[in-house]
């Protein structure tokens, strides 16, 4: 499994996808991937910090 996680103005990632799959069976699309995940997980601990504060 690859994370690609870079993400460039030509809307490609960091990642060679033509030779991708003799390395991995499976990685992250760009752009798509782990963008959602990151905004998720930001909201998450956004809400756990308030709710650990009382707020």
């Amino acid at each position: 499994m690859v994370v690609d996680a870079g993400y460039h103005p030509e809307k490609c990632g960091d990642i060679d996808l033509e030779n991708i799959e003799l390395k991995a069976s499976a990685y992250t699309p760009v752009p798509g991937g782990v963008g959602p995940m990151t905004i998720n997980t930001l909201i998450l601990q956004t809400l756990q910090s308030a709710q650990r504060s009382k707020i």
